[in-house]
């Protein structure tokens, strides 16, 4: 199975003002390579990558009040080569803790992406994502 993956892809960080957190991330070397917006229920989620030497970040400020603190990092991305095929080892192992039954494909998002997230023994969020 570890042939499928192509290493972390992002480390998602939820964010009370997405500009103050691009300006910090910045401040530390950090370079923003793309931003989006997502319209959401309860209004619109703003999104930036920041890439930094091997990894990016994925900043989110989301339009309800998210708590934070310890928790603020909703979830970690694995790159993987081909999306169906990991899913189908993860099951073929016995894990079945995906949070949907189907993947998202979402082709206007970050250039294009498809992705599955499961939950970690320990109600982490694992996003498995495959650029399109």
């Amino acid at each position: 199975m570890r042939e499928l993956y192509e290493g972390l892809a992002h480390i998602a960080i939820q964010t009370k003002d997405i500009q103050e957190s691009i300006a910090f991330y910045e401040m530390l070397g950090g370079k923003l390579y793309m931003t989006a917006e997502r319209p959401c229920p309860e209004g619109k989620k703003y999104l930036a990558l920041v890439d930094f030497a091997g990894f990016q970040l994925e900043l989110i400020q989301s339009p309800a009040p998210v708590p934070m603190g310890e928790g603020n990092i909703p979830h970690f991305a694995v790159r993987v080569r081909d999306l169906d095929a990991a899913v189908a080892a993860i099951r073929a192992a016995g894990v079945d803790s995906f949070t949907s039954p189907e993947k998202r494909v979402i082709p206007d998002l970050f250039g294009g992406l498809q992705n599955w997230f499961l939950t970690g023994p320990s109600g982490e969020q694992i996003e498995l994502m495959q650029s399109l």
